[in-house]
């Protein structure tokens, strides 16, 4: 089996870590446990010099730096007008090697600046894009994935800018999309209830944009990680040989539910129709989430489970879990002591959120973190979800709970 993760983004990208580099990239991974990455941003000048400088090839089209794996990837923002409507659709590129990524980039470079960001803005229809793709890659060679299909501003499904089918969206290029992106704000499931979709592979990525979130998402290939080439990885996920995902609770994303942040609205789908999706505060609309978008395009009942689909699980993030536990921000002193500590112990975090025995967990760690990891694995947690920009909040326990525990650890 591969753990997975495609989608993050360089230092070069908007809104990201300076350590979002590969020395950052490979040591996160290896602490998450994940085996292989998507390199991002590969159409940024700069950031294609450092990875043709840094990584190593290993197998045809697959490389390696400080013993992980990466192939190449980057991510479009398409912004354009369609059918008398701005549509806002980014979308994820796998390439085969370094001269095809080039040439891609080459013919992106005459359409908009490329220079800019590493997630670069293009003026161009996403059908146009894949064409682009097709002809400089080459059908067999490029993997052209939707990124977050569900949420509302820059997505294929986005309740402001998107669509309502792939072939609203990509019309006689439709067949050319094998596989759809997640994103935080929906699972698998969600995906399900939407029949038009079972002709496409569901993946799941961290979207990182700092290398501590690798993994936050993930898609585990049914693949041998020995002497894997980029063929393999592609051929897996066109062809749906995927073992399972990991995923973030949906709640936790930070466009679940529907509402206004500035007005401290939060709405479930149902209470948005009540309200004509107007906010009752600032009389304006709301913004429209992942959860409601699905309802609107859905045509199974919610539960409805594909037989011949991947497993998948839930994971929140160990550093999260420990904070809820102790009653700290997550970037505390404290609370990156105790995650160093866990992950020194027993190896990486994938390992400790889901297959560390409880009572060796109770052995390096507090109580109250050892059950909270547990209840996770259970799913037994209470997520306030996210809106409008804001991520969910995650509750693990009670106060009482907290008191319960302590008290019985005591004795």
């Amino acid at each position: 089996m591969i753990i997975s993760d495609f989608h993050l983004h360089s230092k070069y990208s908007r809104a990201t870590s300076r350590t979002s580099d590969l020395e950052g990239f490979s040591y996160w991974a290896k602490r998450k446990d994940v085996d292989l990455l998507g390199t991002g941003d590969f159409t940024h000048p700069k950031w294609f010099s450092e990875l043709q400088e840094k990584l190593k090839p290993i197998s045809s089209g697959v490389f390696e730096f400080k013993g992980i794996k990466y192939i190449l990837t980057t991510e479009i923002s398409c912004i354009y007008s369609k059918n008398n409507k701005t549509r806002k659709i980014h979308i994820l590129i796998f390439a085969p090697s370094f001269d095809a990524a080039k040439k891609l980039s080459v013919q992106l470079s005459w359409i908009g600046n490329i220079k800019s960001d590493g997630r670069p803005i293009l003026g161009l229809d996403v059908k146009e894009l894949v064409k682009i793709t097709l002809d400089t890659v080459g059908e067999e060679n490029s993997l052209i994935v939707p990124a977050h299909i569900w949420t509302p501003w820059f997505s294929l499904f986005g309740a402001n800018s998107g669509f309502d089918s792939l072939r609203e969206c990509f019309e006689e290029f439709s067949p050319n999309i094998h596989a759809i992106e997640t994103g935080l704000s929906s699972d698998p499931a969600m995906n399900f209830r939407v029949s038009s979709l079972d002709s496409v592979t569901i993946i799941s990525n961290s979207d990182a944009h700092s290398p501590s979130k690798i993994g936050r998402e993930a898609t585990i290939l049914d693949l041998d990680n020995k002497d894997v080439t980029y063929k393999e990885i592609i051929s897996a996920i066109k062809n749906g040989r995927i073992n399972s995902t990991i995923e973030f609770f949906p709640e936790e994303g930070k466009y679940h539910f529907d509402g206004h942040r500035k007005c401290n609205i939060l709405f479930s789908p149902t209470e948005t129709k009540k309200h004509h999706n107007i906010c009752p505060v600032c009389k304006r609309p709301l913004t429209v989430g992942v959860m409601s978008r699905v309802e609107e395009l859905a045509d199974r009942e919610e539960g409805f489970i594909p037989g011949n689909r991947p497993s998948f699980k839930y994971l929140i993030p160990l550093e999260e879990i420990i904070a809820c536990a102790l009653g700290m921000g997550k970037n505390t002193k404290t609370v990156q002591k105790e995650y160093e500590k866990l992950v020194d112990t027993f190896g990486n975090e994938f390992g400790i959120l889901r297959e560390v025995p409880k009572q060796d967990l109770k052995k390096v760690s507090d109580d109250l973190i050892s059950e909270g990891i547990m209840r996770v694995r259970e799913e037994k947690v209470n997520i306030t979800p996210g809106y409008d920009g804001v991520y969910g909040k995650i509750k693990v326990f009670d106060d009482n709970e907290v008191i319960k525990i302590g008290q019985q650890a005591l004795f």
